[in-house]
C-alpha cells in the first residue's frame, strides 16, 4: 500500500476507530471489555481528582458506557493489570511488564532522576523496607503519616520511609498489589507479578523496547506523525527512536499523506484494513460522549488542535481567576467533532450531576439536533453516577440553554 492520501476527517475518524470513541457500543459492558479497552489503548492514566469520577473510571465510561468501576480494580488484584509510570502513573497492561521493567532496571522512568539520587545515597534503608515488607506484609502510604515528626500507628519512625517506598515503586521492587478505596496497597515484587515475569533473563533490549514503544503508540493512537509518538507513553521528545520512517520498509509501518497536515503521518500495518476503510469513506463516527481531561484522546494539546481543531487545556492547576472555562472542564465529542466543553461536578449525596457552565466551540451550530445528543449524553453519564437530576447554570451561547434543558426533559432526565 503506497501513496496512501486522507482527508483531515477521515484522519479524524481513523483516529477515533482505534481509540474506542467511533461508534456506540453494541451491547453493554463486561469485565472483559475494561480489559480489552485498556489494551487497545495501553495506558490508562490514573488522576485522583473526583470532581465528577477519578479519571481512569471516567476514561472507561467513555467508550463502555455503564459498567462497573469495580471491575478495575478487581483486575489489578488479579494481575491482569499493573501500575507504573507511562505517559504519567498508569494502569498498564501485564503483558507490556517486560518493557517497564527495562525502565526499572535502569531508572529511566519518570521522576526517576531523584530515585536514582535517592537509592544511592542510602541502599541499606531502602533493602531493610523491602525485607520489611516481604516479612510482614502490604503497606499503604498512610503507614508512613507522621505526628509531631514521628510515625504516628504504624511500622516506620521516621518520615523519609514514605519516600523510600515511593522510590522503590519506581525502582521496580515494590509494586502495588491492588487499590483499597482507590488507596494504593504496595507489596513486593515478587509477591505482585505473575511467576513467568519475575526472571529479569527475559527483559527486552532497550531498543526492542523503544521500537515496540514507537509501534505501539502509533497503533493506541491509530494514525500519528514522528512528533507526536514519544508523547504517548512519554519514552522520546519529537524525534523517537527508531523513528517511523525506519520501520515502513519492513512493513510494520505504512506512510500516509493527511490533508492539512504539515508532518507525514503513519499507520500501523494491524490497521490496514480500517486504513483502507476510512479512505473510501466507511469510517463514519456516531458516537456521542464526554471525555475525561486526561483521555488520551486530548492530552496531547497539540494533537487535539491539529486533528480535532480543538484547543483543550485542563484549568484545575490553573488560579481560579484566570480559568477561561472552569475547574475540570470535560470535552464533549459529537459524532467525531469536538463541539466544546462542560465544567461539571457531581454531587451523590444530593443525587445531582451539576453543569456550572458548558462552552461550544466558534462555528457549532447550536440548535436542537445538537442539545439532543449532547442532552442524551449528560442523562447516560448522570445516570452512571446513580443520579436522577441535572443542574444546569448557563450555556454560551447563551440561547442553546432553554434548547438542552427541553432535550433533557425528552430522556426523562430532572433538570434542577
Amino acid at each position: 500500500m503506497s501513496g496512501i492520501q486522507l482527508s483531515l476527517a477521515q484522519a479524524r475518524a481513523l483516529q477515533l476507530a482505534a481509540m474506542g470513541l467511533l461508534t456506540p457500543p453494541r451491547r453493554r459492558a463486561r469485565k472483559a471489555d475494561v480489559l480489552a479497552t485498556i489494551r487497545a489503548m495501553n495506558v490508562l492514566q490514573i488522576d485522583t481528582i473526583h470532581i465528577v469520577a477519578r479519571s481512569p473510571y471516567l476514561v472507561l465510561w467513555s467508550r463502555l458506557g455503564d459498567y462497573s468501576p469495580q471491575w478495575l480494580d478487581e483486575l489489578l488484584a488479579e494481575g491482569a493489570l499493573f501500575e507504573y509510570w507511562s505517559h504519567a502513573a498508569s494502569f498498564l497492561p501485564i503483558e507490556d511488564y517486560p518493557f517497564y521493567r527495562r525502565q526499572m532496571l535502569h531508572l529511566e522512568a519518570a521522576g526517576s532522576g531523584r530515585s536514582a539520587i535517592r537509592l544511592a545515597s542510602d541502599p541499606v534503608a531502602h533493602l531493610e523496607l523491602v525485607d520489611h515488607v516481604r516479612e510482614r506484609g502490604p503497606v499503604r502510604a498512610t503507614d508512613f503519616d507522621h505526628v509531631d515528626g514521628r510515625k504516628g500507628n504504624g511500622w516506620w519512625d521516621w518520615k523519609p520511609d514514605k519516600a523510600r517506598l515511593e522510590t522503590l515503586f519506581t525502582a521496580g521492587e515494590i509494586m502495588v498489589a491492588r487499590r483499597d478505596n482507590f488507596h494504593r496497597i504496595y507489596d513486593v515484587r515478587e509477591r505482585v507479578l505473575p511467576s513467568h515475569l519475575i526472571d529479569d533473563a527475559a527483559v527486552p533490549s532497550r531498543e526492542a523496547t523503544h521500537q515496540h514503544w514507537t509501534l505501539a503508540a502509533i497503533k493506541a493512537m491509530g494514525i500519528a506523525p514522528a512528533r507526536w509518538v514519544g508523547d504517548y507513553f512519554r519514552h522520546a521528545g519529537r524525534v523517537p527512536q527508531p523513528h517511523p520512517e525506519t520501520l515502513v520498509d519492513s512493513g510494520a509501518l505504512l506512510r500516509v499523506t493527511v490533508e492539512g497536515l504539515q508532518h507525514i503521518a503513519y499507520v500501523h500495518a494491524d490497521h490496514a484494513p480500517l486504513l483502507r476503510a476510512a479512505q473510501s469513506g466507511k469510517v463514519v463516527p456516531t458516537y456521542n460522549t464526554l471525555l475525561s481531561p486526561f483521555d488520551p484522546l486530548v492530552w496531547d494539546r497539540e494533537r487535539a488542535l491539529t486533528l480535532f481543531n480543538f484547543d483543550y487545556r485542563i484549568e484545575c492547576y490553573t488560579p481560579e481567576a484566570k480559568r477561561k472555562y472552569g475547574y475540570f472542564t470535560l470535552p464533549i465529542l459529537v459524532r467525531g467533532a469536538l463541539v466544546g466543553r462542560l465544567d461539571a461536578k457531581a454531587h451523590r449525596a444530593d443525587g445531582v450531576f451539576e453543569v456550572r457552565a458548558l462552552h461550544l466551540e466558534p462555528g457549532v451550530i447550536a440548535d436542537a439536533a445538537l442539545a439532543a445528543d449532547i442532552g442524551d449524553t449528560m442523562a447516560r453519564c448522570a445516570r452512571w453516577h446513580g443520579m436522577s437530576a441535572v443542574q444546569i447554570s448557563k450555556t454560551a451561547p447563551a440561547n442553546f440553554l432553554p434548547k438542552l434543558r427541553r432535550a433533557l426533559k425528552q430522556w426523562s432526565c430532572a433538570t434542577v
